[in-house]
């Protein structure tokens, strides 16, 4: 969990083929997808006959330098952004992966979790396989290495057809590059160009800073193939649909909060549905008050909607410090709240004496909302009334979100009151799941099962695995 308690980051997953500064590009991508995994970040690159690779621990712009990207040379490369919400936090688990087998090298990006990835890799190690990370990424290495198939594409999708869970994937090989999302569709990938090459992304943001067209989403369950100039392929682009078709179940936190406002995810803007459900909030929980703020940053569009729509005037009385790191120091005689003040500062002659609606997108296990609202009030707040804009999480999440297990979820062991009593707010008011899901306009692809607990796939609960995998509990990291 991030030390404001939010839910953790996706990782994000940007690659280009056939563009003559590959590695430049997909460094910018990599810049614009920060904000879905801030632990690690990574480039492989293609020049048509070998793969070059350089990653590390942190934020995309301390780790990148004119000499890394002289070293990735070629017309191809493959990024990714990582956060970790499970196992260790490691050079070894930051992607992308890359190895080197009887099929030649291979690169792989992945945003999701396996949840089958125990079961497989414990069948693996059982017949000699020897894993490297304790990420799922490295599963599905090994079976396209142990694959008989004839090309890669081949057995890429053979080992596809062997996973379960949810995955927006992007595998590079000196001679293509192939895209894939599992059948359900959980989490976003899309499709671009610029100029003559082809762009795969986690979200539409990546595009707009090096002008890349969006051309479509990758579809749910579908693999695309393009091919690589360099390696004398021409180029083309081609898309099948080797997966059974299934209801689609797109992960609904992305709108809610992972995704960029000015982004396009799943073909909808995720400023639009943020406005909707601010909108919506303002409606089902009206209240009498001098202001509305946002908890930034993804609080903002939301607030938006709901000044509208309550004709309460919209001020930005909490001011987020964006230049806090990973991790820093702090001091040795306690300050009160001193995790969140480092991040978030009231603005007082906004807040002093005003009855004060504030806009957040979730509450976890409740820590950080009772510290924001101390601050409102310490601000010089009269009033604190909070409005969240989805329903309560009551579950855990198993296809690559960091939501931790049912009894550490606010939502799943107290009523709305005790919660509201918990954070000391005057009131607190959910956005219902009926209209969370409306917002998004088209509630019936969506996942919501952090909401109902109603999961789209079969899956084993997160306490019932830590029994099964007691000898090797830290063997699988959930690959976002």
């Amino acid at each position: 969990m991030s030390n404001l308690d939010k839910l953790g980051e996706e990782c994000g997953v940007f690659g280009i083929m056939s563009h003559p500064e590959a590695a430049r590009m997909v460094y910018l991508g990599l810049y614009a997808l920060q904000h879905r995994g801030q632990a690690s970040a990574g480039i492989v690159s293609s020049d048509g006959k070998k793969l070059h690779i350089e990653k590390g621990m942190g934020y995309v712009a301390d780790l990148f330098n004119e000499a890394q990207l002289e070293r990735l040379p070629g017309n191809a490369g493959l990024g990714h952004v990582r956060y970790p919400s499970a196992g260790k936090n490691t050079i070894q688990n930051a992607q992308p992966v890359m190895v080197d087998c009887w099929r030649g090298p291979l690169g792989l990006a992945q945003n999701g979790n396996l949840t089958n990835a125990r079961e497989l890799r414990r069948e693996l190690e059982h017949d000699g396989a020897i894993f490297h990370s304790t990420g799922d990424s490295e599963v599905i290495m090994h079976l396209m290495s142990r694959s008989r198939r004839r090309t890669v594409r081949e057995a890429f999708i053979e080992a596809l057809r062997q996973i379960e869970g949810a995955y927006s994937l992007v595998v590079l090989t000196p001679e293509y590059m192939l895209a894939a999302r599992d059948p359900h569709g959980f989490h976003p990938l899309c499709l671009g160009r610029v100029d003559d090459a082809y762009v795969f992304a986690s979200e539409t943001c990546a595009l707009d800073l090096i002008n890349a067209e969006y051309i479509r989403d990758v579809e749910p369950g579908e693999v695309v193939c393009v091919k690589n100039k360099a390696a004398g392929a021409g180029g083309a682009l081609e898309s099948q649909m080797p997966l059974p078709k299934v209801k689609s179940a797109f992960c609904v936190f992305e709108h809610i909060y992972f995704g960029r406002p000015d982004s396009l995810v799943f073909g909808r803007s995720v400023n639009a549905s943020r406005k909707e459900m601010g909108r919506m909030l303002a409606i089902e929980h009206p209240v009498e008050a001098d202001v509305v703020v946002p908890v930034p940053d993804s609080g903002v569009s939301a607030s938006v909607g709901f000044a509208q729509e309550s004709g309460i005037p919209l001020e930005f009385g909490l001011t987020r410090n964006h230049y806090v790191g990973r991790t820093f120091i702090e001091p040795k005689q306690s300050i009160r709240n001193f995790g969140v003040k480092v991040k978030l500062n009231p603005v007082r002659d906004i807040l002093r004496g005003k009855r004060v609606v504030l806009v957040d997108d979730s509450i976890v296990r409740g820590t950080t909302s009772r510290k924001i609202v101390e601050i409102v009030r310490a601000g010089g707040a009269s009033e604190v009334h909070l409005r969240i804009t989805s329903p309560p999480v009551i579950a855990p999440c198993y296809y690559g979100i960091d939501i931790p297990t049912r009894k550490e979820l606010i939502g799943s062991t107290k009523s709305v009151e005790e919660i509201r009593d918990h954070i000391k707010a005057d009131s607190l008011g959910y956005l219902s799941l009926e209209s969370t899901l409306r917002a998004v306009d088209d509630k019936d692809n969506y996942c919501s099962a952090c909401f109902s607990g109603n999961y789209p796939t079969e899956v084993i609960p997160l306490e019932r695995q830590r029994r099964l995998f007691t000898d090797d509990d830290d063997s699988s990291d959930d690959d976002q």
